[in-house]
């Protein structure tokens, strides 16, 4: 019986557990953490064997296949180990997809993934097909695979996933934009995180396609060092595409084979130049699987958006307060910043991750009055904003940095927490951040 090594007992570890233990693997899960209770008892229910608080060699180093957790880098001392004795290491997405046969539409970017993804799923859905939601969001890919049937998994991608992708493949491929993030991870290097993401086209056909940004310039200028034999479907605000989508007239036009759609921009649910990007990645998408112009319509104009993505918490003493907690780099917050409409009281601040802000100053000039810093250190912040705003504030939690914002905003005015930062200071992740954020509003 070959043994199967789970490194990390969160959503994505406990999922490979439980698909390991059907599938015949002798398993163990170990993590350095503490694992939540509700993970024990899946793991207990399955009666899969586990540690806390530890790695134990012992039990590690006589794996035949590892999956490891995306959020443990290689410079992990286990991990120095395990790769020096020549364990294979996988991801849960290339562990699951060795037993999924369904159509793989998987999508990632620097921004705009999780909103992409659940758009595309949305439309699935609403067109009748057979369909799960995973990867980076919602159940565990593994675990789904373990449970349930599907005839199409939409999957979004994290850099960090695709580094332990070698034969799985993607039916349909997005690559929304690179813009310069987790360059911690990569040694402050952005070719490392390019070479990650475009990982997602490897092993691709030309049966299947890639769906790209035709406007992102880092994209662009890397499609030619890859070998690709996918059909390439670009989209584009700036340009028209012969097959892909763009915009003419205030409508985004999509063309695959002989199929046409048109739709108003107005008509979109989600406004913003950003969500036209991702509403076009979807419509392609939806146009490859033959999904009815109707539907795309409907569900286009009536998608609801994502949680800590721009989302509208509560109007109070007319002050929009918005929660965009999502927001975990630079580009994301520029978008965020790009589509205000008033003046600005903005949350920032975090885990830096080797951030340039520069491209933040004429937005920040143009639409902020007050920035309230929420986090550990806020001196890079501090350094680069202060002379670009009205005030600047520092906060230690959600509830202060929220009732200092209530203090300070004017009527008429939209309170942003779109941090451009990781959580992880002082949160466990951006959506406790963003949950703080809003029960701190309703609180006031």
């Amino acid at each position: 019986m070959a043994k199967l090594v789970i490194l990390g007992g969160g959503e994505s570890g406990t999922g490979a557990a439980v698909l390991g233990r059907i599938k015949g693997y002798e398993v163990f899960l170990s993590d350095s953490n503490m694992i939540t209770n509700e993970a024990k008892e899946l793991l207990g229910s399955y009666e899969i064997p586990f540690e806390e608080g530890r790695h134990s060699r012992e039990n590690i180093l006589c794996a035949d296949v590892v999956v490891k957790s995306p959020g443990i880098p290689d410079s992990v001392p286990i991990m120095e180990e395990i790769n020096a004795m020549g364990i294979p290491v996988i991801s849960e997405i290339e562990f699951a997809g060795r037993y999924d046969n369904s159509r793989k539409i998987c999508v990632t970017g620097s921004n705009g993934k999780t909103t992409t993804a659940s758009i595309i799923y949305f439309l699935l859905k609403n067109a009748g097909l057979k369909v799960g939601l995973a990867g980076n969001i919602g159940q565990s890919y593994a675990y789904q695979v373990a449970t349930c049937s599907y005839d199409y998994y939409v999957l979004e991608l994290s850099s960090f996933q695709l580094e332990g992708m070698y034969d799985f493949k993607a039916d349909i491929a997005v690559l929304l934009n690179i813009t310069p993030d987790h360059l911690d991870r990569y040694n402050n290097e952005m070719e490392g995180y390019i070479r990650a993401k475009f990982r997602i086209t490897q092993n691709m056909s030309k049966e299947d396609c890639f769906i790209f940004c035709a406007d992102d310039e880092i994209s662009i200028s890397h499609l030619n060092n890859i070998v690709l034999h996918a059909r390439q479907l670009p989209f584009s605000q700036v340009k028209e595409v012969k097959e892909g989508a763009f915009v003419r007239e205030e409508k985004m036009h999509v063309h695959y084979n002989d199929n046409d759609y048109q739709m108003f921009l107005n008509e979109l649910s989600l406004q913003g130049k950003h969500n036209i990007y991702n509403s076009m990645a979807a419509a392609i998408t939806g146009k490859i699987l033959n999904i009815d112009n109707e539907v795309l319509r409907e569900s286009l104009s009536s998608f609801k958006g994502v949680e800590h993505r721009l989302e509208k918490v509560l109007k109070v003493k007319n002050v929009l307060y918005i929660n965009d907690s999502k927001a975990t780099n630079v580009n994301s917050t520029w978008y965020a910043l790009e589509s205000m409409t008033t003046p600005v009281v903005w949350i920032a601040g975090g885990k830096d991750k080797g951030n340039d802000y520069e491209p933040l100053f004429e937005l920040v000039n143009e639409k902020v009055r007050v920035i309230i810093c929420l986090g550990l250190d806020n001196t890079k912040l501090k350094r680069d904003f202060e002379d670009k705003v009205e005030e600047l504030y520092e906060a230690s939690s959600a509830e202060e940095a929220v009732n200092i914002a209530y203090r300070v905003a004017k009527s008429g005015e939209t309170v942003l927490l779109s941090p451009a930062c990781a959580s992880f200071d002082l949160f466990k992740n951006f959506e406790e951040r963003g949950d703080k954020y809003k029960e701190a509003i309703r609180n006031l």
